[in-house]
């Protein structure tokens, strides 16, 4: 595909690997609108880039938005939909596990009502995470939501092709989402990566470059592309 001139929706578009997946999409060229749940982070977004404040798990919202925009040739979403739980499984509260699955349906949805305005060449792409295929302690929510993510595209791409859907699984990356600062995030990041093959944080514009390979790559689909600085093996 080539994105000059084309039309891609970004949901959780106003930060992390979402931001910076937007910022590429403008360099070559594409026309974007980000969704958001913070109208407050739509600052952050590149000139022309248009701003939606919405909620994936908001169906309704979510039929309007697309009726609104559509047809478009590019959907992503890296939304987390809302909090994960961490820690022992069999210490956990339930409502919390189940709480996490939010980040599927926030997907599901996504997808589900945003394919009938997808163009008949287009491509989607969803983020899952490494814990779906190695679950480090206290990980088992986050496996358990990530690899349902897996399942879905690979299964979803049976349905709509020539439409095009895979997803980008990042190991550790270094974003917002950890408040730590300075001395601390440094420490945090040394400590959780020191015994990967790439002993570091990944980015969020290196993740955003897997994105753009699986839109642009018309031959993938139905696959989970790492980039997780080959955190698997480690």
């Amino acid at each position: 595909m080539d994105i000059q001139g084309k039309k891609a929706l970004v949901f959780g578009g106003t930060s992390g690997i979402g931001l910076a997946t937007v910022e590429q999409l403008v360099e070559l060229g594409a026309t974007v609108v980000a969704m958001g749940r913070d109208a407050a982070k739509a600052e952050a977004l590149p000139a022309g880039v248009s701003f939606q404040q919405c909620d994936v798990r908001d169906q309704d919202a979510l039929q309007k938005l697309y009726s609104e925009h559509g047809p478009f040739d590019i959907l992503i979403s890296a939304a987390t939909g809302g909090d994960r739980a961490i820690g022992p499984f069999c210490e956990m509260d339930m409502d919390g596990y189940q709480g996490s699955f939010a980040k599927l349906w926030g997907y599901a949805n996504v997808v589900r009502y945003g394919e009938a305005h997808l163009a008949a060449d287009g491509a989607i792409v969803l983020v899952s995470g490494s814990p779906a295929r190695k679950c480090g302690k206290g990980q088992v929510a986050l496996s358990s939501v990530g690899g349902a993510v897996e399942a879905l595209a690979r299964a979803v791409a049976k349905e709509i092709s020539p439409k095009r859907i895979n997803v980008m699984s990042p190991g550790l990356i270094d974003t917002p989402m950890v408040a730590l600062k300075g001395d601390d995030r440094t420490a945090h990041y040394e400590r959780l990566t020191g015994n990967n093959l790439i002993p570091r944080p990944g980015t969020a514009a290196e993740c955003a470059k897997g994105i753009i390979f699986l839109v642009q790559n018309d031959f993938v689909t139905g696959t989970t592309l790492d980039v997780d600085g080959g955190i698997l093996l480690s």
